[in-house]
Parts: structure tokens; sequence; C-alpha cells
């Protein structure tokens, strides 16, 4: 009886060819694999669309379809190694995409194997049981408790690196230089239900790696009279590292440019919009909510990637000062200057003298949401506007977002490459959600901005595409579609037994490189667990004190 894939008696393996990469793409556009890249990549990709279409057509007949019998024509096998891709025109973040899941090698075997009815209702599918090429391979997928990849025993095999960037081979990134990848033979990712149980288990050596909740930030990290982090004594005597990196994400609150209150071109729509800007304090939002972890945001483009101006050149000049070396906030006082060069002011509307109430839609709240939503109201109240916040379950607020029906939300963006074009996109009129149903939220929509964006999308990273960005970022600033917000800084800890440790958040292959010292872990597992014997040996004593003068009396009574 098959419950499990390890119930079969064999398995096999093969050599990866070009004709699997070719097979996934084929796939993209399957109706039953609700690829959710399908339509960007239709755009770009000559003749998947038409493709998509024909397999649309075949599943409503109820017909089954042989992939590697219906080619795209854009698509061609030159031989077993090679495979070509043809774009209509240039599209050079293509790359990028081709190096992210959607686009993983899948053997046509794989996928047919997995569509048996009854594999499928036990759930035993490529979902689950998934089938790749990689370092590790995974033996154990629990999402409830636990999930672990092994060594995988038919690698083609890789050697660590043997250059680097400056700085790498004075950290000891390059001692491993030239040795076979991976160097470890298991790996095991566990769920615990509770935070405190986690960080006890890490603390006692019994985890290798980190994260810093909330709760823990106080024990593990120091923060200087300047602002600057650190370990605490206790995180240095147990030889722990602190690695920290700002991640290639944004979090913002997006205005809907389409509501006649706060969206609009005018200026009054666009000093309404930057007194609010101003108004919420990021600095003090990342003080309370993140434990400083992170900066605010000067732009829709993060550090670490092409098109982010640091230092006083990157400024928000609609937002920010620069002083004694750093961005200062604008004062609450410009503020308020805006909002009455807006028509509202003290937070009224200068013709009906009615107060100014806006509204915020978010999903449903829980009570860890309660302290940020009230916060938020305060920076309101600020300008004496009133913030009503509306809560909703998660599917209709998605709706009330893509119909337009919000006024003010609050949204992220995690990078799925790295590329510039990647953020800016998410204010290019053609992704307009309401109309066009793409990323752009705010549905924020300048004819400068994207003649620039469309320029700017193919091209090279070069001092022009540079030029190009701050003008479409300065616009953006100008008209203020979102207040912008933060970017996270990732804080990790890792016990002194790892190495080969280097941030990368971009990257989802960096366990091959990674390299314990399992001597030195079980070393120290002992060393700070060993039994605590003292409560034992005092209770013991006490007890013996209790038993001792009863057993005197009782031999005195006794041969009296």
């Amino acid at each position: 009886d098959i419950e499990d894939i390890a119930d079969f008696a064999e398995t096999a393996s093969r050599e990866l060819t070009a004709a699997d990469f070719v097979y996934q793409i084929k796939r993209l556009a399957h109706p039953e694999v609700h690829s959710p890249i399908l339509g960007l990549m239709a755009e770009h990709i000559v003749g998947l669309r038409d493709y998509a279409e024909q397999l649309r057509e075949i599943s409503l007949a109820n017909q089954q379809v042989d992939l590697r019998k219906k080619d795209i024509s854009g698509v061609k096998l030159i031989d077993t190694h090679h495979y070509q891709i043809t774009v209509y025109g240039k599209y050079p973040q293509l790359l990028y995409w081709l190096a992210m899941p959607f686009f993983s090698p899948i053997p046509w075997e794989a996928d047919i194997f997995y569509q048996q009815k009854g594999l499928i209702e036990k759930n035993v599918t490529l979902d689950w049981y998934p089938v790749g090429t990689g370092p590790f391979y995974m033996t154990e997928n629990d999402p409830n408790s636990r999930i672990v990849l092994s060594k995988n025993p038919h690698f083609h095999g890789e050697l660590y690196p043997s250059e680097g960037e400056e700085g790498d081979r004075e950290k000891g990134l390059l001692l491993d230089a030239g040795k076979s990848l991976p160097f470890l033979d298991k790996i095991v990712f566990s769920l615990e239900k509770e935070n405190t149980s986690y960080w006890g288990k890490f603390m006692q050596g019994y985890y290798d790696v980190s994260g810093i909740s909330s709760d823990s930030f106080d024990q593990a990290i120091k923060v200087s009279s300047v602002g600057q982090f650190g370990l605490s004594d206790a995180m240095i005597d147990k030889g722990i590292q602190l690695k920290t990196a700002i991640g290639t994400s944004t979090f913002y609150t997006g205005f809907n440019m389409l509501d006649p209150i706060i969206g609009g071109y005018t200026d009054r729509a666009k000093k309404l919009r930057q007194a609010l800007s101003i108004a919420i304090d990021q600095e003090e939002y990342i003080s309370i909510f993140a434990n400083g972890r992170g900066i605010p945001a000067q732009g829709p483009v993060p550090p670490g990637l092409f098109g982010y101006v640091d230092g006083q050149e990157g400024i928000n000049l609609f937002n920010y000062t620069w002083q004694d070396n750093e961005p200062m906030r604008l004062s609450i006082t410009k503020a308020k200057q805006l909002l009455k060069e807006a028509g509202y002011p003290n937070g009224r509307d200068q013709k009906t003298g009615k107060p100014l109430v806006l509204y915020l839609d978010v999903a449903a709240t829980g009570p860890d949401s309660k302290a940020p939503l009230d916060w938020l109201r305060k920076q309101f109240r600020k300008l004496e506007i009133q913030l009503v916040i509306r809560s909703t379950d998660y599917n209709r607020f998605r709706d009330k977002i893509r119909r337009g029906q919000a006024q003010i939300y609050q949204w992220g963006w995690n990078a799925d490459y790295p590329d510039p074009e990647n953020f800016l996109s998410l204010l290019y009129g053609l992704n307009g959600k309401v109309q066009y149903g793409g990323e752009n939220a705010s549905n924020y929509h300048n004819q400068e901005f994207d003649t620039l964006f469309d320029k700017m999308r193919t091209m090279p990273n070069t001092p022009e595409r540079l030029d190009i960005i701050k003008k479409m970022v300065n616009i953006a600033r100008e008209d203020a579609p979102w207040i912008w917000g933060f970017h996270p800084k990732e804080f990790a800890l890792y016990h002194a037994w790892n190495h080969n440790i280097k941030p990368n958040l971009m990257a989802n292959n960096t366990l091959k490189y990674r390299r314990i010292d399992t001597d030195l872990r079980e070393k120290l597992q002992q060393q700070w667990n060993q039994p605590i014997l003292w409560p034992l040996i005092v209770t013991f004593f006490v007890m013996l004190l209790m038993v001792v003068p009863a057993l005197i009396k009782y031999r005195q009574k006794k041969y009296r």
C-alpha cells in the first residue's frame, strides 16, 4: 500500500538534459499548473501565449496532452545540453527569471508519474515530493513539524569558490577553497510552536542558527548610545556571531490614486499626500515595532539594487533635509503648512468646514495589530486628521484593492530578482491594478514616469540608466502615491561552529557552502547542558536533617 514516495521499492535517476528545461517552460502554459507568471512570460517569450491557448482548448475538451509532442515556437531544443528562447524585443531580466524556481527543470517521467489518480488522492504529488538536481534532496516533508534535506548522492559536483569579494579572505571565507560541495550530510528545519522554546534550545546549542524575535531582542542585542547594534555579553561569552543585512524589500502605505479625496495629480492632492508622508514618523515606527531593525525608505528602490542612491544625494527632499551627516525628517510644522495649502487647514475642509476623515483598509487584524494601528491613528492626529480603520478578511481586502475601493492600504514587496525594474514596475501605469490587473495597487499613472520606465526597463546598468532611474524616483516622490515606509534589516545569530556564512538575501543556494564543526558543537552542547545537581544535594541533606533526629528519638524510645 503506497502512502509515501518512500514506499516504492525502486527509485531511479538520470542525467539532466536541456529537454527538461524546455518541458518545464511548456508546463508554465498548462491550465492545471496555474502558473502565476504565465501572463508576464507570455508578453516576452515568443509563442507562449498561443501555446497556452492551445492547451486551454484541449483541457476544455477533456483531452489529455503530451507536452513532449507539442512545441512552443519561441523555445527550441538544440541538443542534449543546449536550448534557445526567443523573446519579443529585448528583455534582459529574463536571465533572472530563468534562475528562479518557476523555471526549474522537470523530467517528463516525473510529471506523468505524479499525475496518477491514486497518488493524487493520497497527496503524493510533485508539490510534496519534488524532483531536482541540487546538492540536497528532501527526505522528509512535514511543514507542521519538520523538513529534512539529505545530501544528494547523485549531485553532479561543485567546488568551493577560490575567489571572492574584497575582505572575504580576511574573514576566513576562502579557507575551504577548492573543496567538494556540499559539506553537510543532513539539514533539519524544525517548527517550534513557541518562540521561547526555540530560543531556549538555541541558547543550549541544539539549533545552529536563530533569528531574533522581539521577546529575545534585549537578551541578544546591545544598542550603543549612538544607535549601533552589537551582541550582548551573554552572546559574546558563547562565541555567537551576529550577521546583519538590509533586505531587498520595502514596506509602504499606499494611496489609491483613483480616489476623489486622496488621489489625483493636482497640486492640492500632491500636497495632501506629501503632508501625510512627512507626518508618519517611520523612524519612530522602526524603533518601536521593529527594535530599530530597518531604515526609512527614500523611494521605491531598496539598498543592494542598482538605482539605489545612498547618502545626501539619495534623500527624498519632499520628506527630508540633510543635517549632521544624516537625513532629518521635515517638521510637523512643514506638514501642517502643506495640509493648509492642500485646502485642509487644521485638518478641516476650508470650503465646508468639515473635518477630514480618511480610511485605511486592512485585512482582519488580531491582537498584534492593535498597537501599530493605534500608533498610525496617532500619526494622523498630528495633522488633526481622523483615520478610520476598515478591517475585513483577506479575500475581501484583496478584492477591494482589485476594484479600487480602498482609499489607503498597507503593502510590501520583496525583490523577485535584483533589478530596479522589479520595484519601479509597481508604479508603472500599465500595471495598474484596476484597469490592467497588475501589481500597481495604487493605480498610479504618470505619463513622464511611464515613458522613462519603457526606456529604462531593458537597458544595461549604465550611468545613463542610473540617471533615468533618478528622474523616475523624483517624479514619484513629488506625486507621493506611497508613504515611503522602510526597508527591513535582517538579523541572524550563528553559533561558533558555523563556517562560511555570508548574508545574501537574494540567493537561495547558500546551504551547499555551509560547514559545521561538529566536534565543537558536541563539546559546547555538553558544556552548556551539564546536569544541575546542587538542588538534589541540598534536598538530600535537608531530608537527612529531618530524618536523622526522628530516627534517634525512635531508637531512644525503643531501647529505654
